[in-house]
């Protein structure tokens, strides 16, 4: 008797473990919404003409919208829930019952609609911008391996001297640059490892907040330095996969519309400023919030360096022609995406990219990523995309409140939830909304802002220890309170987005 209510105590305890109870009620309230639309009558949609296929898509969309956002399984298995199920459900190669059509032999019946090719569901997997951001995370490995970062970070820190606020500076910019080509999570781990020391070195309680500006600078450069490119951050890479989709463009042609295509370079032009501006407003705010006692003086010590012999070489030159090639797309005619296998096949060739660097790719980003362009295939594929445009008058809404209401959505999800979640939830819908707005969002721009607008306020979002793993990473020194990092990093992300929106609305 004392065995078994130890044992029922013992699994009590267990089912009352927060994440549990999150993975438990999370999961159940994505199967209720998944059987309850999957299974609701065409008419209740709302939507003219909907389709079996159409109506499944809705049903996974919301099912993955409450698994990413509650977290109940990790976001990575959500992605292949979501393509698993529309592969038995949607596809031209579903499971027998899910493939008949009942309209054939009851003409009231609501028909199964435009199925979609398995072979396109599958390829997500190996979508371009899935092997853009492989080929970013590679680079990663090999500049890790030799000590390229290291190298780079001494030589690039080093000018900055030993004023406080140059050193804010410093680690702000350095950060940033590194975030925007390498795993934000990686640079901001590699940066964290060099302040640790001065961070150490510096005194409590002697006036100075200095500390907190310093261990905030991490995440800040982390975060924004992300915006400036393609391959700085997830959310990135999904707004410039469907502003280059083929189904986008062509839709915006018909209508007479500007395309929505984006180069590397392009994507680099518009972000590079609001990235630079966002920067040294952050810089400024950190200075106001948490000063920095007056004569303070820091003293920076990077152990480490480049490690001797060709593989360094190698790294190094296949790093700038990387990226030489990424910039210089329009004249070499090379995709962005093809590009990225650039650094795979040299690195691998040379011998540098071994079985176990591998493993060090982050996989978990690359299947989030692909299951979020799943769920657009199959908003576009099977019709529902243009069923909701046309059953909705986005051309009658403001574009400055939906730029706006985008923007904020994403924001505060992104706060709660992983910025590749948000992106993959929301980015296919604005495509659609924003291709149905036609004429009326190019007074804001058009898609591209739209686009743009909500892949920077994603990476904005940065209030929180959990918001991002940067932040995570910052609040472990125990030296930032979860209402300091509030409270910059909402005036941050305030300020930045009001600053980015008026340069992407007026300049680019």
């Amino acid at each position: 008797m004392d065995i078994r209510n130890s044992v029922l105590v013992r699994r009590y305890k267990n089912f009352r473990n927060p994440s549990n109870v999150k993975t438990v009620f999370g999961s159940l309230i994505a199967l209720i919404l998944y059987f309850t639309f999957f299974f609701l009558p065409g008419e209740a949609y709302g939507l003219s003409g909907i389709s079996l296929v159409e109506q499944r898509m809705v049903a996974i969309f919301l099912t993955a919208a409450v698994l990413w956002i509650s977290e109940a399984i990790p976001t990575w298995c959500t992605s292949v829930l979501i393509i698993v199920v529309m592969l038995l459900t949607v596809s031209d190669s579903a499971l027998w019952i899910f493939a008949n059509d009942p309209s054939i032999a009851d003409p009231s019946a609501t028909p199964l609609g435009k199925t979609i090719d398995y072979k396109a569901i599958m390829a997500c997997f190996a979508d371009p911008v899935v092997m853009l951001f492989m080929g970013g995370f590679v680079l990663a490995i090999g500049v890790e391996k030799v000590g390229l970062d290291v190298a780079m970070a001494k030589f690039l820190l080093y000018p900055f001297g030993t004023r406080p606020a140059a050193v804010l500076a410093g680690f702000i910019i350095v950060t940033a640059l590194f975030s925007a080509f390498i795993s934000n999570t990686a640079t901001a781990a590699m940066m964290l490892a060099f302040l640790a020391p001065v961070l150490r070195s510096m005194p409590s309680g002697n006036g100075s907040k200095g500390k907190i500006a310093l261990a905030m600078a991490i995440p800040l450069g982390a975060n924004i330095g992300g915006i400036a490119t393609p391959i700085g951050t997830p959310p990135n890479g999904v707004a410039m996969k469907y502003l280059n989709d083929p189904d986008t463009i062509s839709r915006l042609t018909e209508q007479g519309l500007p395309s929505s295509q984006v180069s590397f370079l392009e994507w680099c032009t518009a972000m590079t400023p609001i990235t630079l501006l966002v920067l040294a407003i952050g810089w400024a705010v950190l200075l106001w919030m948490f000063p920095f006692k007056k004569g303070e003086r820091i003293e920076l010590k990077i152990e480490g360096g480049l490690r001797k012999g060709y593989k360094t070489w190698v790294v190094a030159i296949t790093f700038a022609l990387t990226i030489i090639l990424w910039f210089t797309g329009e004249w070499n005619h090379l995709n962005a995406n093809v590009v990225a296998l650039v650094p795979i096949c040299c690195l691998c060739l040379t011998g540098l990219l071994s079985k176990k660097d591998l493993e060090k790719i982050n996989w978990s980003v690359l299947w989030m990523v692909a299951g979020g362009f799943a769920l657009g295939l199959g908003f576009n594929k099977s019709g529902l995309a243009a069923d909701l445009v046309n059953s909705i008058p986005f051309a009658q809404w403001s574009p400055l409140v939906v730029l706006i209401s985008a923007g904020l959505i994403c924001w505060l999800l992104s706060n709660f939830i992983s910025n590749s979640a948000t992106a993959a939830l929301l980015i296919p819908i604005l495509c659609a909304v924003g291709s149905g707005m036609g004429e009326t969002l190019l007074a804001v721009g058009g898609l591209k802002t739209l686009l743009f607008g909500t892949a920077m306020a994603a990476s904005l979002a940065m209030t929180l220890p959990i918001s991002t793993p940067p932040n995570a990473i910052a609040s472990s020194t125990g030296i930032i309170s979860q209402v300091d990092m509030a409270k910059s990093g909402l005036t941050i992300g305030v300020i930045g987005a009001i600053v980015g929106y008026l340069l992407l609305i007026f300049v680019f």
